[in-house]
């Protein structure tokens, strides 16, 4: 099975992000000049994905579809007013599209990343897909994708992307029991959604927002009952199937993760890109020193 299609769960309502999320989505917080959406998506173009499915809310669905649109009317205003460089990121922004199929389908409440894998299913079918979370931005030489990608021409079988972590951070995310087997490639044999405690994670490398699925997770989502947040959390899903033996890889991903999720770890995310930005980082970092900030 080859990758093609990819799935973008953006449904959720942002609650950590509250309360400027009911105006700006989580997926379009920047990171330095571009918004989260876009650095998934320019990393699942770079990955080989042509299809893109959007899950979305009531609320993006139109916003999502503009951003991505080409804008004739603006392109021209900005060429007769010869701002090259503003002209140029608009057009860069389009040719980003040309190339992919994006659908949309509408999760009409918060019912977990499970079910919306599940409500995609229609647009993947019976192929192997990759799911990407915008608020996991990797950045990396090779993109996260498509390392997963290229695992999988292998493996043939779920791979997730994993993320070593310090103990103390380990009790907020989803965290694995893996044997190694090559160099960053592990067999997962079971899969703890955030643990009560250091001690019960039963190891330091979590799984982030890169997955490649099979089909056969479906039917694991099918029979899944929701929480008591009424959400099918697929991490936990992926639990399940391990838990039956069920064959899941992970691979340890080579990069930086930063990570969006929540408001403190967005600010530190954007802080670093910013201050690390090609064009301005080096300026904004003398103008914070001799403002004593840093």
């Amino acid at each position: 099975m080859e990758i093609t299609k990819a799935i973008i769960p953006i449904g959720g309502l942002a609650t950590r992000f509250l309360p400027l999320s009911k105006v700006v989505t989580k997926e379009f917080w920047p990171l330095a000049e571009k918004p989260l959406l876009q650095y998934a998506v320019e990393e699942l173009k770079n990955s080989g994905i042509t299809d893109i499915v959007f899950i979305v809310n009531s609320r993006n669905k139109e916003q999502v579809a503009e951003y991505f649109s080409s804008a004739p009317a603006l392109e021209k205003i900005l060429e007769e007013q010869k701002k090259e460089d503003l002209l140029e990121s608009v057009k860069k922004l389009e040719k980003l599209s040309q190339g992919l199929s994006f659908s949309f389908v509408t999760q009409t409440k918060p019912q977990g990343d499970g079910n919306a894998v599940l409500l995609a299913k229609k647009y993947v079918g019976d192929n192997a897909c990759m799911v990407v979370y915008p608020d996991d931005v990797m950045v990396s030489n090779v993109p996260a994708a498509l390392q997963l990608v290229k695992t999988f021409k292998t493996a043939q079988k779920p791979v997730l992307g994993l993320v070593q972590l310090p103990q103390e951070k380990l009790t907020s995310y989803g965290v694995v029991g893996a044997e190694k087997i090559a160099t960053r490639l592990y067999k997962i044999k079971k899969l703890v959604e955030k643990p009560q405690s250091v001690e019960a994670a039963p190891s330091d490398l979590v799984s982030v927002g890169r997955r490649v699925l099979t089909p056969e997770v479906y039917d694991y989502l099918k029979k899944a009952k929701p929480n008591k947040k009424g959400e099918v959390v697929l991490a936990e899903v992926l639990g399940e199937m391990a838990k039956d033996g069920k064959i899941l890889y992970g691979y340890e991903l080579e990069g930086t993760w930063l990570e969006c999720g929540d408001m403190k770890n967005w600010l530190y995310s954007f802080a670093r890109s910013t201050l690390s930005h090609p064009l301005y980082g080096k300026d904004i970092q003398k103008h914070l020193k001799q403002e004593r900030i840093i």
